[in-house]
């Protein structure tokens, strides 16, 4: 995909997959006119374009499974949001410190994970194409910072089986929609290094992908001592976003961010930052921004609401200069 190819027109996102739980719980959430809204219309109205929802594949309660996110997905379209999946390829939670094997897939060969995965891609996405969803960016995994599906496809013993099995579900994605840009998302942008280590690894077996996805949090950033300021994540993320696009020819886009709630003002001007710089300083590689979980309160501590209205970090969607 040629660079700059999906830059013409800047999305900004959320990753929004709680919706439907916060709704079977009973939470209700208002504006800043202390009106009530449902999360996706109140996303909308804040000024975002475009929402993420993740997908589990046999979860707990049904909770983010094809059906959910059809559910959601839908609505997101209606309100005018255009739609990324993120395929986790687990029962529950897949980030950098855990890629568990759905427990239906746990005693598969290679070949059978292979399939099973391309099969779980194939229907998630054919349900949504056949009830009128436009997926328009699909995620192979979600924070792959050392492959999925572990540890058959851990990255560090086994990036050959990572590549093909990542391949198999590009596959699978593009079978549906082939015009979806598919994503390898990595955490942790201020880092070259794993991007270098994933994105070469994929290279070398010949797996495709269309876009790399990053993580930007500057609060998990310096508690991992990666970086000392969020003034030096944000500096070395651009940097990197502008060196990947180059060095894999493909757009780079910030699928999570997040910044700690508690402190509105600050999370405010740091996205404001962050969204003109994605937007401005990247030769146009940079095609979107998506926070992560902007409503979440309580134990999670990157949210962007406190008492169930967005905080001043939500301004940033509206005001920044795209």
């Amino acid at each position: 995909m040629a660079l700059g190819a999906m830059a013409q027109e800047f999305w900004l996102g959320a990753d929004i997959s709680g919706t439907s739980a916060l709704e079977r719980f009973g939470v209700k959430l208002y504006n800043n006119a202390g009106e009530e809204r449902d999360n996706i219309t109140l996303m909308r109205e804040l000024g975002l374009n475009a929402a993420r929802f993740r997908v589990w594949v046999n979860p707990r309660g049904g909770e983010c499974d094809m059906h959910d996110v059809l559910a959601m997905a839908q609505r997101a379209q209606a309100q005018g949001m255009a739609i990324m999946i993120d395929f986790h390829y687990s029962d529950w939670w897949a980030d950098p410190g855990k890629q568990n094997i759905p427990a239906r897939w746990r005693h598969y060969n290679y070949d059978q994970m292979k399939r099973a995965l391309a099969m779980h891609t194939t229907e998630t996405l054919q349900l949504l194409k056949d009830n009128g969803v436009d997926v328009k960016w699909i995620q192979i995994g979600n924070e792959t910072t050392y492959g999925f599906l572990w540890p058959m496809a851990h990255t560090p013993e086994n990036m050959k089986q990572y590549a093909g099995l990542t391949e198999a579900g590009y596959k699978a994605a593009k079978k549906v929609y082939p015009k979806a840009a598919c994503i390898v998302h990595l955490d942790a942008a201020c880092d070259i290094d794993r991007y270098h280590t994933i994105f070469n690894g994929l290279k070398k077996y010949k797996a495709h992908f269309d876009m790399i996805g990053v993580s930007v949090y500057p609060y998990w950033d310096m508690e991992a001592g990666l970086t000392k300021s969020e003034d030096e994540t944000l500096e070395r993320v651009i940097e990197n976003i502008n060196t990947l696009s180059k060095e894999y020819k493909c757009p780079v886009m910030i699928v999570e961010t997040g910044y700690e709630s508690r402190r509105p003002e600050e999370g405010k001007a740091f996205m404001t930052r962050l969204i003109d710089a994605a937007h401005n300083r990247t030769d146009g590689n940079c095609p979107g921004v998506f926070y992560w979980a902007p409503e979440a309160e309580g134990h999670y501590p990157l949210g962007a609401f406190q008492n169930h209205r967005p905080t001043a970090i939500m301004d940033a969607f509206n005001s920044s200069d795209k």
